[in-house]
C-alpha cells in the first residue's frame, strides 16, 4: 500500500467492512432524507396558496426530479465511480482529471436545462395541459429554478467527487444544512414570513437556487483549496475521462427513465379503474418515495466503496461491501414494508379518510409492502454496480421490470381483472428487480474480467 493513500481510501481498502460502510452511508442517508423533506415542505407551503399554485408546482416537479436524478444518480454516480476507481489504483492525477471533467459536464448540462426549461418552458408546460394562472406560475418558477440550474448540478456533482474520495461526511453535512436553510427560506419567501416579500410559488424556486448554490460554492472552493484527497483544478480535456463518467451516467439516465416510465405506465393502467383506485394507489405508492433516502444513501456509499476496491483489484472485498450494504437496506426497507402491510392505516391516515380511495390504498400496501425489502436492497445493489464502472446488466434488469409491468398490466386490463391483480403485477416487478440486481453481482464486472 502506498504511503500516499488518504485515510478514507485506506479505510475502504483495509478497515472492517460493516463499520466502514456505516460511516460512509449515515451522512448520505441523512442528506437525502433532508432533501426529501424539502419536497414535502415545498408542497405544504404552496398548499396554502391555492389550487393554481399547487398545479404550477405539479407541472414543474417531474422536471426538477429528473434533473436531480441526472445530477445525483447518473452523472454523480458515474463521477463517484470513476474517481473512486482511480484513487483505488493510486492514480491521483487521473482522479483530479476526472473531477475536472465532471465539473465541465455539470456546466454543460446546467446550460442545457437553462436553455430548454428556463427559456422555453411555456410551450412545454402547455403541451402538458398547463393553462391560465397555473401555467404562468410554472413559467416563473422555471425561469428561476432552471435559470439557476447550475446550483443543483454543481452541488450534486461536486458532492459526488467527495464521495469518490471516500468522504461522505463533508457533502452530507453541507447538503443537510443547505436543505434545512432551504425549508426555512422557502416558507419565508412563499408565505411572507419574517417581513420578507411573499413571492408565492416562485419563492420555493428562489430558496432552491440560493441554498443549493451556496452549498455548491462551499464544496467547490474547499476542493480548489486542496482540502480533500485531490485538488479541483483545470485539466486538459480528453474523451477517455468523459467516457469513464458517461459509460455509467448514460446507462444510469436510461435506468432512471425506465423506472419513471414503469410507474407512469402502472399509473395509467390503474387510472382505468377509476379516480378512487388511482388516488388510493397514489397514496400507497407515495410511501416508496420515503424509501429513497435509505436505498440511495447506502447505495451512494457503496458506489465509492466498491469503486475504490475494484480500482485496487480487491474484487472479493468489493462484493463483501455490496452484500453488506444490500442486506442492511433489505432489513431497513423491509421492516417499513412489513409494518405498513400489517398496519396500512399508519400511513394512509396521514393523508386521507376518503371512504372511496382508502380501501385501494390499503390493498396496495398489503400486497406491495412485503416486497419493499427486496426492492430496496436491489436498488442499493444497483448503485454498488455503478462502482464497477459497468451497469449494463443492472439496466437490463430494470428493463425487464418495465416489460413485466407493461405486458402484465395490458393482459389484466384487457380481461377486466380486478385492480388487486394489477397491484400484484406491480409487486412482482419490484421483486424481480430486487432479485435481478442481486444476481448481477455474479457478472464479469465483479471479477475484473469485464471489457473496458
Amino acid at each position: 500500500m502506498s504511503a500516499q493513500r488518504a485515510t478514507a481510501v485506506q479505510n475502504i481498502l483495509e478497515a472492517p467492512v460493516a463499520p466502514t460502510l456505516l460511516g460512509l452511508a449515515a451522512p448520505n442517508v441523512l442528506a437525502v432524507a433532508m432533501m426529501t423533506a424539502v419536497t414535502f415542505a415545498d408542497a405544504w407551503f404552496v398548499g396554502f396558496l391555492g389550487t393554481a399554485d399547487l398545479a404550477s408546482l405539479a407541472l414543474v416537479f417531474p422536471f426538477l426530479t429528473l434533473m436531480q436524478m441526472m445530477a445525483g444518480g447518473s452523472v454523480g454516480g458515474g463521477t463517484t465511480s470513476a474517481v473512486a476507481r482511480a484513487l483505488g489504483a493510486d492514480d491521483v492525477t487521473r482522479a483530479e482529471s476526472i473531477a475536472w471533467h465532471a465539473v465541465v459536464l455539470a456546466a454543460l448540462m446546467s446550460l442545457v436545462y437553462m436553455l430548454v426549461l428556463g427559456v422555453f418552458s411555456r410551450p412545454i408546460y402547455q403541451l402538458l395541459g398547463g393553462t391560465g394562472a397555473a401555467l404562468d406560475g410554472a413559467v416563473l418558477f422555471s425561469a428561476v429554478a432552471f435559470g439557476g440550474a447550475a446550483a443543483s448540478w454543481f452541488i450534486w456533482v461536486v458532492a459526488a467527487v467527495y464521495r469518490g474520495m471516500g468522504d461522505t461526511t463533508t457533502p452530507g453535512r453541507v447538503i443537510t444544512l443547505a436543505s434545512v436553510l432551504q425549508i426555512i427560506l422557502a416558507g419565508a419567501l412563499t408565505l411572507g414570513w419574517f417581513g420578507l416579500p411573499s413571492l408565492g410559488v416562485t419563492g420555493t424556486a428562489v430558496a432552491l437556487v440560493a441554498c443549493q448554490g451556496a452549498g455548491a460554492l462551499y464544496l467547490s472552493f474547499r476542493l480548489m483549496a486542496g482540502a480533500g484527497r485531490l485538488r479541483l483544478r483545470p485539466h486538459r480535456l480528453c474523451w477517455r475521462d468523459f467516457a469513464d463518467i458517461l459509460r455509467v451516467a448514460g446507462l444510469g439516465l436510461f435506468n432512471s427513465s425506465c423506472m419513471a416510465m414503469t410507474v407512469a405506465v402502472a399509473t395509467g393502467y390503474i387510472g382505468r379503474y377509476g379516480t378512487a383506485a388511482l388516488a388510493g394507489f397514489g397514496l400507497g405508492a407515495r410511501l416508496e418515495l420515503m424509501l429513497v433516502p435509505i436505498a440511495f444513501g447506502v447505495g451512494a456509499a457503496l458506489t465509492a466503496a466498491v469503486g475504490v476496491n475494484i480500482g485496487a483489484g480487491q474484487f472479493a472485498r468489493a462484493r463483501r461491501f455490496a452484500w453488506t450494504g444490500g442486506a442492511a437496506t433489505f432489513v431497513l426497507t423491509g421492516l417499513i414494508g412489513l409494518i405498513v402491510a400489517v398496519r396500512p392505516d399508519l400511513w394512509l391516515d396521514l393523508f386521507t379518510a376518503d371512504p372511496a380511495a382508502y380501501p385501494y390504498g390499503v390493498s396496495y400496501l398489503v400486497i406491495a409492502g412485503v416486497a419493499y425489502g427486496v426492492f430496496g436492497g436491489g436498488q442499493s445493489l444497483y448503485f454498488a454496480s455503478q462502482g464497477t464502472g459497468d451497469v449494463r446488466w443492472p439496466v437490463v434488469v430494470t428493463l425487464i421490470r418495465f416489460v413485466i409491468v407493461v405486458a402484465g398490466g395490458a393482459f389484466l386490463v384487457a380481461r377486466d381483472w380486478p385492480v388487486e391483480a394489477l397491484f400484484a403485477v406491480v409487486t412482482l416487478g419490484l421483486v424481480i428487480s430486487g432479485i435481478g440486481q442481486a444476481m448481477c453481482l455474479r457478472t464479469r464486472a465483479w471479477s475484473g474480467k469485464a471489457g473496458a
